[in-house]
C-alpha cells in the first residue's frame, strides 16, 4: 500500500489508482460497508474533496472496485483455462495456479465481492454471470482434452464450486498442505493423475 506522508506538497490530491487501491484495502479488510469516502480520506491523509477529482461519487468508486475484480479474477481464470497443455492433468494444474498464486487470482478480493453480493442485487448478478462464464471456460477446457460434454460439465462444476467453497468459507490452508493434496484433487476432478514431470513443474512454479 502506498504511504502518503505529512511532507506531501500542498495541493496533493493523490491519483485515481491510489484512491482505488485504498478502497481495495478497506474492502478486503472490513467489507463493503467499510468503504467510505471519509475513511479513505483519513487513510490517505487527504481531503474528502480530493476524492471527487477522480470519482463522481461513492457509487462510481464501487463500480470501479467491481470492474477491478472482473478484470483480475475472471480474466485470470479464463486465461489459465486456455493455456496450452499436453494432457488434461496438466491443463487442470494450470488452472490450479489460480488457487496458489494470489497475484494471479485474488482470493481475498473474491471473498469480499461474494460477501458484498449478499446485500447487493447488482453484485449478485455480476457474480452469477462470472460464475457461469468461468464454469463454461473450464468445461471447454475438459472438452478440448477429450471429455464428453456432460462429463465435462459435471467435472467443471465440481472443480470450480469446490474452490469457491474454499474461498467463501475463508478456509485457511498452508501451501505445503495444499500442494500435498493437489495430485488427488487433480485425479478427482480430471480423472487422471498428473505425471511426475507435470507435478514437479507445478511445484516449481510455487517455489516448493
Amino acid at each position: 500500500m502506498t504511504v502518503v506522508t505529512e511532507e506531501q506538497e500542498s495541493g496533493w490530491r493523490g491519483s485515481k489508482e491510489l484512491w482505488l487501491e485504498a478502497a481495495y484495502q478497506l474492502l478486503v479488510e472490513g467489507g463493503i460497508d467499510n468503504v467510505r469516502i471519509l475513511s479513505l480520506a483519513k487513510m490517505l491523509k487527504l481531503s474528502r474533496t480530493s476524492f471527487y477529482w477522480f470519482f463522481k461519487d461513492r457509487k462510481a468508486l464501487l463500480d470501479a472496485l467491481l470492474l477491478l475484480w472482473q478484470e483480475k479474477n475472471t480474466s485470470a481464470l479464463l486465461g489459465q483455462s486456455q493455456l496450452h497443455a499436453a494432457s488434461l492433468a496438466e491443463a487442470t494444474l494450470n488452472l490450479f495456479d489460480c488457487w496458489l498464486n494470489n497475484n494471479l487470482f485474488d482470493s481475498q478480493l473474491e471473498h469480499a465481492i461474494r460477501s458484498w453480493g449478499v446485500q447487493s442485487p447488482t453484485v449478485a448478478q455480476a457474480l452469477t454471470e462470472a460464475d457461469t462464464m468461468r464454469m463454461e471456460a473450464i468445461k471447454h477446457m475438459f472438452i478440448r482434452h477429450g471429455s464428453e460434454p456432460l462429463v465435462a460439465d459435471v467435472r467443471s462444476r465440481a472443480l470450480y464450486l469446490t474452490q469457491i467453497g474454499y474461498i467463501s468459507m475463508n478456509t485457511q490452508e498452508d501451501t505445503a498442505t495444499r500442494l500435498l493434496r493437489v495430485p488427488s484433487y487433480v485425479a478427482i476432478f480430471s480423472g487422471a493423475l498428473p505425471s511426475q514431470q507435470e507435478l514437479e513443474s507445478f511445484q516449481h512454479r510455487h517455489n516448493h
